[in-house]
């Protein structure tokens, strides 16, 4: 099952369930007042079945615009869970190659803060690239969905925008490289229902168009992901407290070549099967 919000012509903002492709049915009018609520229901697949069997209006996907699911969560990422993700941060910097390639194999997982929920991008915004630095690239991602008792409760589409050469130059510039103007992107759609064991099965697959052709196309099995999703989400919520919930980047397993950087105007498509497509173009910030 996946939720969303959006927008109506007349600018309010409601909760819809995907009916089909093309359809939305209107979960406001059942008096779900946002993705959060669900997602910290008891069971958030039967409450949104619950919902459902009610006589909903429902209306054309076409005539809404689509918000990021990301209302009042703290967004977090990790890093350096895929085997190719390790390689490309050791390539990238020899004197930071040694830290990636420990971390890798740590029981500890590489988790650090990514944004805001007031500045993350939705679908259809555009996510920026940092005037300062030279080669900058999209990471597609799965996102876990987690309430404020730490439960993966659904799952999203994540960008975690990145300046691989600031982080190359020092691993103390991570913050600079990843934490910027429109650097994360969500959206727009949260699977609702689906097991990790599910979730495994999906392919997360990345295109970047430049002036009507396509500057890099690329996908990877959710299930190299090398840590459970469990262990993530325990470490997450480590010492934490998310009294509305986080939303947890879980690492790329897609990067671009050394010689491939964004520019402006490009197009990013993200898709992961089980969810969806998040689509921004490129600014520089």
């Amino acid at each position: 099952m996946r939720i969303c919000r959006y927008m109506t012509a007349d600018n309010q903002v409601r909760i819809g369930l995907a009916k089909g492709d093309d359809a939305l049915l209107d979960l406001t009018a059942a008096g779900a007042e946002s993705i959060t609520s669900i997602l910290e229901s008891t069971d958030p697949k039967q409450h949104l079945t619950d919902l459902s069997k009610q006589d909903l209006p429902d209306l054309a996907r076409d005539n809404v615009s689509l918000l990021s699911p990301i209302e009042v969560q703290e967004v977090w990422a990790a890093g350096v869970t895929y085997l190719r993700s390790k390689d490309a941060r050791m390539d990238e910097s020899d004197f930071s190659a040694t830290a990636y390639d420990r971390v890798y194999d740590a029981p500890r997982p590489e988790i650090f803060f990514k944004s805001l929920p007031e500045k993350v991008v939705a679908c259809g915004e555009p996510v920026g690239i940092r005037a300062d630095a030279k080669w900058n690239v999209p990471e597609p991602e799965l996102v876990l969905m987690m309430n404020s008792r730490g439960n993966i409760a659904g799952y999203a589409v994540g960008n975690d925008m990145s300046s691989r050469d600031i982080e190359g130059q020092n691993l103390l510039y991570l913050p600079q490289a990843k934490v910027y103007h429109r650097s994360c992107a969500v959206g727009p759609w949260v699977t609702v229902g689906a097991s990790e064991e599910e979730a495994r099965q999906w392919e997360i697959s990345l295109k970047i168009e430049r002036s009507g052709g396509v500057m890099f196309e690329g996908s990877v099995s959710v299930n190299q992901i090398k840590r459970s999703f469990s262990e993530l989400a325990e470490y997450m919520n480590r010492s934490q407290v998310f009294p509305f919930g986080s939303a947890l980047l879980t690492g790329t397993g897609i990067v671009p070549g050394d010689n491939f950087t964004l520019e402006e105007v490009d197009k990013i498509s993200i898709h992961i099967s089980g969810i969806g497509c998040l689509i921004n173009s490129v600014i520089r910030v």
